[in-house]
Parts: structure tokens; C-alpha cells; sequence
């Protein structure tokens, strides 16, 4: 763990550009095996692959300030008291009795309710807290000695900063039976642990889990950012993760119709899972649906779509088609899209028709983050020759086309298309 330590900006000298271009191609790689983890446990685990249960935890985090060496974080060089709202949980989900990876995750919203860019999430997993433990996750059975860090720097003004959390007072019985006391630090990565604050959590109402998502790479403290290698390293994961739980398809002629503006209850009609493939775009939602709005720049960023032939005016409404051909000139196939479910901003549900190829049913969805975006696109075959392939090897077919499609729909809302 020693790439916190080389800075994102260009190297002056030839072996430190190379030293650098080949760690990030080392955690790029890393990243896209723990994604690759995180969608096999998503199949028995669909909606929380790691850390499935969990208590709610509420209350408040008062800090210090660093006035003798500051941080370089703001947010932590400035005294002042931080609602939080927290989830405890076991990473593999362990019987209580055996050592696990215990996780802390914090949502924090600074005095007044706000903070530039929304109230920050920060995570913490059980480590070690001297060197070289403090980069290693150690499974623990319980919290009393447990020590809790965010195992990757945060970048700052005056350079790389570990957080802390170490327990000084537990409740008798449970954590859901009385105040969780600890203590907030930050170090350099090599440096002393420094106290600056302290956090007091108890447990929150009923139910016992909440169903809150934290995103430490959307949602940073102020004056903290993401190195590039441990985004590279992280965000495939997160995306994995949070992705929306594999919905299912169309099986029978049966299944109920989508509704229009319930396109989340008209997926899961039937037994098989969808193939989803999910992208952080750097562009609002407003931009991103503006293109999916226009029918005509359909064949733009969906791979397989050649051309538009006609777009009835209703689109994206539902019931609306367009009119499109399929496949590389000469070879083309006519057919036509229809939109069988929509929330307009949020989600677009479709059968994709390329006869006699078969059928598709699509499911796009908008997660807006304010600049940003998560674009989530769910397909699977429901009729024709493509449903009697095997699902093993369909689904990947899908994915690997379905990932350009987001490419391409990136570049296109980030370049005004639709406007």
C-alpha cells in the first residue's frame, strides 16, 4: 500500500510516469476482479452482496478541530457537530460467534443541514491500527478492540489522510441496547494516530436494518477527495453492488402488461433474471434523458441499431414505437421498439423487436445525483430464437454490448445531443 503516496498528476521524469501508469493499471485491474467478486455474490445476495445485515444507528459526531497540525481536511481541521446516521454490519454475514470484517458506514450532515456537495459518507472496516496492520482488513468477533479505519487515504491540502475510529464506551448487551461511544483520529500513512473528535451513536427505530446506500466516492467530506488509484480500485465494486437488484423478464403471454410510470413493479414478472450492467455518468439526468427522449438519435448509442426509419410523435410515452433497421448495411433487418413503461427523468422500459432474430425486453433507469448520474440498462430475450440460448452464455453477450451502449450514451449527453 504504497501508491498513496505517488501523486495523479503528470510525472516529470520518464520512470516515475511509468511507475505511475503502471499502478494504475494495477488497480484498474484489481478493481475489475473485485467487481467481478461482487456479480457472483450479487446472485445469492442480490440486493446487499456484502455486509447483508446490519443495525441502524443514529446520532451525532462532534469534532475537535486540529489547531496544533492541521489535516489538510477541512472538514476535520474545523470544530463543530455532524448529525449522523450509521449502519453496522458483518461483511461476509458470519454466524456471530465466528470473526468477520466488522463495517462502520457514517452518513454525516454538517450544522444546517448542508454541506457543499450534501452531507458526506464515510466508511470504516476493521484493520489493524499500527503500520503495516492499519492497510490490512483483520476479521474481528466484536467491536470492544476492534480498530476501525478507512484503509485508503482521502487526498487533502497537505496530503494523504487515514481516518480512525476506536471504541471507548459500549453499551451493556447489544449495540442496539445503549450509547456506542468512539473516538474519531486521523493519521498520515505512516504517521501517529491523532484524536480529533468523538462519535456517540445509538441504535435507531424500528426496523432494526436501514435501507440507506452510502457512496464514499459521490459523497466526500469537504476539502477531501478520492485518489484516482482507489477510485479505480473502488468504483466498479460500488457500482456492482449497488447496481439494482437482477430483475426479471417476460415469460409467459400471461404476464400483466407494464404500467406506465411503475416501470420498477412491471420488471419482475417473471423467473428469470435480467442481464444488468450499470455506469456513473458525469452528466445530470436531465441530460442523459433528453437524448432518450429523442427517438431519432435512438440508433446513436444503441449498438445493433442502424438507422431510424420513422418515430411516432408520442415518444417516449407509453405505447409509442419507433421504427428502426437492425445490422450492417446491406444485411438490415425492419422492425420496430416499443416503449412499454416510463417514468419520465427516471426510467424507460422497452421491447426491442429484430425478427427473426426474436425479441427483447430492456429496462432503463436514471438515479440522479445531481452532476452525476447512475444509468442502469437490464435486458434479457423473451421470445424468439435468442430465448433458447443458453442464459450462461447470453447474459455476457448482453452485458459486453449493453456497456458500449452506455459509452455511447455518455458521450452523447455529455456532448449536448438531444438539446
Amino acid at each position: 500500500m504504497t501508491d498513496h503516496l505517488v501523486s495523479d498528476q503528470p510525472a516529470a521524469g520518464g520512470a516515475e510516469a511509468l511507475s505511475t501508469t503502471a499502478g494504475g493499471a494495477l488497480s484498474a485491474a484489481a478493481g475489475g476482479a473485485f467487481a467481478g467478486i461482487f456479480r457472483v455474490l450479487k446472485l445469492a445476495r442480490p440486493d446487499r452482496p456484502i455486509h447483508p445485515d446490519g443495525v441502524g444507528l443514529a446520532g451525532d459526531l462532534a469534532r475537535t478541530g486540529n489547531p496544533g497540525e492541521p489535516s489538510g481536511l477541512d472538514w476535520l481541521d474545523q470544530p463543530g457537530t455532524d448529525t449522523v446516521e450509521a449502519r453496522f454490519s458483518r461483511s461476509v454475514g458470519l454466524p456471530q460467534g465466528l470473526p468477520d470484517i466488522l463495517g462502520l458506514a457514517l452518513r454525516v450532515t454538517p450544522p444546517g443541514g448542508h454541506a457543499p456537495g450534501g452531507p458526506a459518507d464515510v466508511l470504516f472496516a476493521s484493520t489493524g491500527w499500527r503500520l503495516p496492520g492499519r492497510f490490512l482488513l483483520q476479521p474481528k468477533l466484536d467491536v470492544a478492540s476492534a480498530a476501525l479505519t478507512t484503509l485508503m487515504p482521502y487526498r487533502g491540502r497537505k496530503g494523504p489522510v487515514l481516518l480512525g475510529l476506536r471504541t471507548e464506551q459500549l453499551p451493556d448487551g447489544s449495540l442496539a441496547s445503549g450509547e456506542w461511544v468512539l473516538g474519531l483520529y486521523w493519521a498520515r500513512p505512516t504517521g501517529q494516530w491523532r484524536q480529533c473528535g468523538e462519535a456517540r451513536l445509538r441504535a435507531a427505530p424500528e426496523p432494526r436494518d436501514i435501507h440507506l446506500r452510502f457512496d464514499p466516492l459521490a459523497n466526500q467530506p469537504p476539502g477531501a477527495q478520492t485518489y484516482a488509484w482507489a477510485r479505480r480500485l473502488r468504483e466498479r465494486s460500488y457500482l456492482a453492488a449497488q447496481r439494482p437488484a437482477p430483475a426479471a423478464v417476460v415469460n409467459a403471454p400471461t404476464a400483466a402488461p407494464a404500467a406506465a410510470g411503475n416501470p420498477a413493479h412491471s420488471i419482475t414478472t417473471g423467473r428469470n433474471t435480467m442481464s444488468t450492467v450499470s455506469q456513473l455518468f458525469n452528466s445530470p439526468a436531465a441530460d442523459i434523458w433528453r437524448v432518450i427522449a429523442d427517438g431519432w438519435l435512438y440508433s446513436g448509442w444503441v449498438v445493433g441499431a442502424s438507422r431510424i426509419r420513422a418515430v411516432d410523435d408520442t415518444w417516449p410515452q407509453a405505447g409509442a414505437r419507433l421504427h428502426h433497421s437492425v445490422g450492417a448495411w446491406p444485411l438490415v433487418i425492419n422492425d420496430s421498439t416499443q416503449v412499454t413503461g416510463v417514468e419520465p427523468g427516471k426510467s424507460l422500459e422497452l421491447v426491442a423487436r429484430g425478427w427473426p432474430m426474436g425479441e427483447a425486453k430492456v429496462a432503463i433507469t436514471l438515479e440522479d445525483r445531481g452532476d452525476q448520474c447512475l444509468v442502469t440498462i437490464a435486458e434479457d430475450a423473451i421470445r424468439g430464437p435468442g430465448k433458447r440460448v443458453p442464459k450462461v452464455l447470453r447474459d455476457p453477450a448482453i452485458s459486453v454490448r449493453n456497456r458500449e451502449t452506455l459509452k455511447r450514451l455518455e458521450l452523447m449527453a455529455a456532448g449536448g445531443a438531444g438539446r
